[in-house]
């Protein structure tokens, strides 16, 4: 028998989520990478620490993005890949639904610096899917993402992660 129904919290929705997008480190890393991928870039470092569970530096020299679309990234099933009915049923990237980024984010501390075109570049500071600082950045081009503390915010998570060997 159901005492009572109520509605989640947009965090707790957020952190359910990312129970089905990020699992462990890898799967951050997955996510980061196919975003790369989509934006076209030719070039992607990668910087892992404590195997991605300390922290997850993705640099990329792909399209980047303007201000407000970085921000809208962060927003749960907010997306460039699809519009309407007929782009769903033509996906042609490897990442689309808009939930890599607000699941992570609401289990991580987000450094992302990005620059479109000869736009200005912008940094948005997250910590557990809350903006917390958003600026003009210096960046040359492309994606700079940082991930830091991964499951900082879930114990419960995080005590499942394997220890580090």
């Amino acid at each position: 028998m159901i005492n009572k129904v109520i509605k989640l919290n947009d965090n707790l929705i957020n952190q359910i989520a990312a129970g089905e997008v990020v699992d462990n480190p890898s799967s951050v890393l997955k996510e980061l990478i196919e975003n790369s991928i989509d934006a076209k870039s030719k070039s992607i470092d990668i910087y892992i620490e404590n195997g991605g569970k300390k922290s997850i530096l993705i640099n990329d020299d792909g399209h980047g993005m303007h201000e407000k679309d970085l921000v809208n990234a962060f927003e749960r099933f907010a997306t460039s890949k699809i519009e309407n009915q007929k782009d769903l049923e033509n996906i042609c990237t490897l990442g689309f639904r808009g939930e890599a980024l607000p699941s992570i984010a609401s289990v991580s501390q987000i450094l992302i610096k990005s620059k479109y075109k000869s736009n200005t570049g912008h940094q948005l500071n997250i910590e557990g899917g809350k903006l917390v600082n958003s600026k003009p950045d210096s960046i040359d081009k492309g994606t700079s993402i940082l991930v830091k503390n991964l499951f900082y915010n879930v114990p419960a998570r995080l005590k499942f992660l394997k220890k580090r060997q």
